[in-house]
């Protein structure tokens, strides 16, 4: 099994972040590891993106510190590799853990420490970072610090850049700067995109030369555009159980992935955000056969086309 598209800090273990907040002498907001849980997991009522996001906050006040980065970055390989995962991209943003005084490089060495070990441990898996650069009005320095990381650290882990976010917030367009010096070195891309906005977000998304989209559902509602990416190849890393917890789609049956693959499109499976969703890469695939209709060899497919689209080829 494979996964493109999950974020390390929505999928990190409670009790981690528990201890963690421990050894750090940090007073969250939680007086339990089950109220940790409660508070990491996206409530039923969840009526948008922005506020699925929220959930991250708890999690990154303990990721302030390489050896936690460290931690988390080789429990998230570990899980993935029990779980049956044999090749993993795992995203995070370098600028949302420098509170404690990091540097995007030094919380980056702290990641690939991690999966490393991880790798190490469990001969089975592949792991590759990607390095998400954050959507917001003040971000554009710090920004292009991590596309600097990622032309840096790019070699047989670090893979990618992203960029995450509030999209409907945020638009696309408003990084094409960013995008420009990702082209500039060459370095691999995915863009969140079609996911809290519409078809136009993609649009923006493929002028910058990217061939993967996170998310990109909102392609379902613009044929022509569906006929591109068809004809392009461009790999959808969907992510169903996320899709309907952030209204993206009123519910995991009207989900259009199975409309998009029907027509052609690259779509892959993907968890998102494993604690956050309270999901994994058996639980989606799940809902493919058993809710969306996806046949087992459907199922190869989609894992086919997530394998073609991997960043780490050797």
């Amino acid at each position: 099994m494979i996964e493109l598209h999950l974020h390390l800090d929505g999928s990190l273990r409670p009790e981690t972040v528990w201890e963690l907040a421990k050894e750090q002498k940090i007073e969250l907001p939680a007086k339990t590891v089950e109220d940790v849980r409660y508070k990491m997991e996206v409530p039923e009522d969840c009526k948008t993106l922005e506020e699925y996001l929220e959930r991250f906050d708890m999690p990154l006040m303990v990721l302030q510190k390489a050896d936690a980065l460290e931690r988390v970055a080789f429990e998230l390989t570990e899980d993935l590799a029990r779980s049956g995962v044999t090749y993993a991209e795992i995203r995070f943003a370098p600028q949302l853990s420098l509170n404690g005084g990091l540097t995007q490089d030094e919380v980056t060495e702290a990641a690939i420490r991690g999966v490393k070990r991880g790798m190490e441990q469990y001969p089975q898996i592949r792991v590759g970072l990607i390095l998400c650069c954050m959507r917001g009005d003040t971000n554009e320095e710090l920004n292009m610090q991590t596309v600097e990381t990622a032309k840096k650290y790019l070699g047989d882990v670090v893979c990618a850049v992203d960029i995450a976010g509030a999209e409907s917030l945020f638009p696309t367009e408003l990084f094409a700067p960013v995008f420009a010096k990702v082209r500039e070195y060459g370095i691999p891309m995915t863009i969140h995109a079609g996911e809290a906005a519409g078809p136009d977000s993609m649009r923006t998304a493929l002028s910058y030369g990217t061939k993967r989209i996170g998310h990109g559902v909102a392609a379902a509602t613009d044929p022509e555009l569906v006929k591109t990416l068809a004809e392009e190849g461009i790999t959808l890393e969907v992510c169903v159980t996320s899709n309907y917890q952030t209204k993206v789609v009123p519910s995991i049956e009207a989900h259009p992935i199975k409309k998009l693959f029907d027509a052609g499109v690259h779509v892959t499976v993907n968890s998102d955000n494993m604690t956050c969703s309270r999901t994994d890469i058996r639980k989606e695939i799940a809902l493919l056969k058993n809710v969306l209709g996806f046949t087992d060899r459907e199922i190869e497919t989609m894992e086919e086309y997530a394998w073609e689209a991997r960043f780490l080829k050797d």
